[in-house]
């Protein structure tokens, strides 16, 4: 099947733009601008559903990379543990899936030795001290439905968003 030809007319401003595109599409110019389509249709339509560009960090703090979907926040809920505070988000996607996003902070220690009661000497600066913390890191876990959630996320945030899983995205009003 061959596809009939479609004239594009480019401003000589924007030409340098559809040039860059060609070089990173392999120099196929008419597969960036298809790339390019597909993802403004899929991201506007889900504006116009009421969801937004979500654009998360995974991975390492520092050198992990960033995933990209369409979703809503149905909560947000942070605690702290030990020296380390975690952040549980979780997203209804837009397709229908749940989305949750933990983002771990570095794992903090003192070195100083709490039973020893030179310690608070370290504490205020007035002797030797050491430190030393674990990398942060977030993960992304999608799952089908909300009730595989539960044990993912705390039982008192789990039951904080469970009415709002089940309420749409948007709600149109026949007023």
């Amino acid at each position: 099947m061959t596809l009939p030809n479609k004239t594009i007319y480019v401003s000589d401003d924007d030409l340098m733009l559809f040039r860059r595109a060609q070089e990173l599409a392999g120099g196929n110019l008419s597969q960036a601008i298809t790339a390019a389509l597909r993802r403004y249709i899929e991201m506007e339509e889900g504006r116009q559903e009421g969801y937004d560009e979500i654009i998360v960090q995974v991975g390492l703090q520092g050198v992990g990379r960033k995933q990209r979907f369409s979703g809503v926040l149905l909560g947000e809920w942070g605690r702290t543990t030990g020296s380390r505070v975690e952040m549980f988000r979780v997203y209804r996607s837009r397709k229908g899936k749940f989305v949750l996003h933990v983002d771990r902070s570095p794992d903090w220690t003192n070195g100083a030795d709490s039973e020893n009661w030179l310690s608070w000497r370290s504490l205020l600066g007035l002797a030797d001290s050491s430190w030393g913390f674990v990398q942060g890191e977030s993960t992304l876990d999608v799952v089908d439905s909300f009730q595989d959630l539960r044990g993912k996320v705390p039982d008192e945030f789990y039951e904080l968003i469970a009415d709002l899983a089940e309420r749409p995205a948007v709600e149109d009003l026949d007023i």
